[in-house]
């Protein structure tokens, strides 16, 4: 059954619903990665927009989604199971980006070496987007690796693992989840929110709307891994302890 939304329902409820609804909340400029835990009232009156209007907004969005809503929002994964869930994160937000960030790499690359000495910000923009890469390759490793593989153990009643608790590896998934947020942040503050520069190319619109686009994922992808996955796994883990 739907959550019905009011302006004291959370950030991470809201999104949680619905995955989707992250986009219009980002391009609101509300954080629905790790300021997830404020209510949408505390979370417009930080950026001083008006909260009803917001809610107005999410709740028309919800209603005219109609058939053409993609089945991952109309996914309850909380339902799911550890082993469907982490397939899921594989298949869709893993893939993508593995994909996207040795394709954005190039393009960013390619955009300033043109646009630099007009806009020497694209310096800056490029290496925070390659400590980006950096960070999450890696990252998508060991959770495919590591992590992942123990979920799914844990949904076949295996519950003693090497590394003994799995609060260990969650909370330096948990870091890293937050160190990608901030440096998404600093990709957003140095496109001015991917706006386009008067003196913008195609590849500059390309580049900025990959950069859109990759955020949109991976604040989903964070939010299924905080809000739904990981409390998952350690309540499974709980359940099984002896």
């Amino acid at each position: 059954m739907a959550t019905t939304i009011t302006v004291h329902t959370t950030i991470n409820e809201i999104v949680q619903e619905d995955m989707h609804r992250s986009g219009l909340l980002q391009g609101l400029g509300i954080d629905t990665c790790c300021g997830g835990q404020r209510t949408l009232s505390e979370a417009c009156k930080e950026i001083g927009i008006d909260p009803e209007n917001v809610l107005k907004q999410l709740t028309l969005k919800s209603g005219s989604q109609g058939s053409s809503v993609s089945p991952d929002a109309e996914t309850d994964w909380s339902q799911s199971s550890l082993t469907d869930l982490t397939a899921h994160i594989e298949s869709t937000h893993h893939k993508y980006l593995k994909s996207a960030l040795p394709r954005l790499s190039s393009l960013i690359s390619k955009v300033r070496t043109a646009h630099e000495a007009r806009h020497p910000e694209l310096g800056q923009l490029e290496a925070a987007f390659q400590a980006l890469r950096s960070d999450l390759e890696p990252h998508l490793m060991k959770e495919e690796n590591v992590l992942f593989p123990m979920a799914r153990k844990l949904d076949a009643g295996e519950s003693e693992f090497h590394c003994g608790s799995l609060q260990a590896p969650i909370r330096v998934m948990l870091m890293e989840h937050e160190r990608a947020d901030r440096l998404q942040e600093k990709l957003v503050e140095l496109t001015n929110h991917f706006a386009m520069p008067e003196d913008g190319c195609a590849s500059y619109s390309a580049m900025l709307e990959e950069l859109k686009a990759m955020k949109s994922d991976l604040d989903i992808h964070i939010q299924k891994e905080n809000e739904i996955l990981f409390p998952m796994i350690l309540e499974e883990e709980q359940n099984l302890a002896p």
